[in-house]
């Protein structure tokens, strides 16, 4: 009988987001509800397709492309997808993150300049108030540590990076699956 109802609301989540998978999501069918009553009905962040907190903001969504988990899922996050973002699977973000895509530029602050997009590799974890600037790429199995400020990318992966500006402080060992 609880699997029943179980998968009846799963049913009913994939009508508001439409690729909910019920065997990936680490999140509870209360805590999915909460997010979708809050985005589709009160109206925050409404466009976004997939569960965002009520106190995050997502720019142009359309632009981000993501694997498994949900960027912005955590409270306060700020993710600016206007150049284009790639989180791919498993990618964790926490809260009070800020990933930018796009900045101003440096001879007309009324101007945006164009840039590569942000590219976060699989298995890769953002801590809480770690802040990713334009063009960053970060390897597979990557760890920016709480309220680092990455301004360059590191594309080898197994790593944790951490400071302002955001250096190698220790390598790891590849990622279990």
């Amino acid at each position: 009988m609880k699997s029943a109802i179980k998968n009846f609301f799963y049913f009913l989540l994939r009508i508001i987001y439409k690729d909910i998978n019920q065997s990936l999501t680490p999140y509870s069918i209360k805590e999915l509800f909460s997010y979708a009553f809050r985005q589709k009905i009160l109206g925050y962040n409404r466009k976004v397709p997939w569960p965002v907190h009520f106190t995050s903001q997502i720019k142009c969504h359309e632009k981000i492309k993501r694997g498994n988990k949900y960027p912005g899922y955590g409270s306060s996050c700020y993710i600016d997808g206007r150049c284009g973002i790639i989180f791919e699977e498993n990618v964790i973000t926490a809260a009070k993150i800020s990933i930018i895509s796009r900045n101003h530029d440096l001879e007309d602050f009324s101007k945006f300049k164009d840039a590569k997009p942000i590219v976060i590799r699989k298995n890769s974890w953002i801590a809480t108030g770690a802040t990713i600037l334009p063009e960053v790429e970060l390897g597979e199995h990557t760890i920016v540590g709480a309220g680092a400020v990455v301004t360059k990318s590191f594309p080898e992966g197994n790593q944790v990076i951490a400071g302002n500006p955001a250096k190698v402080i220790r390598k790891i060992d590849p990622y279990k699956t």
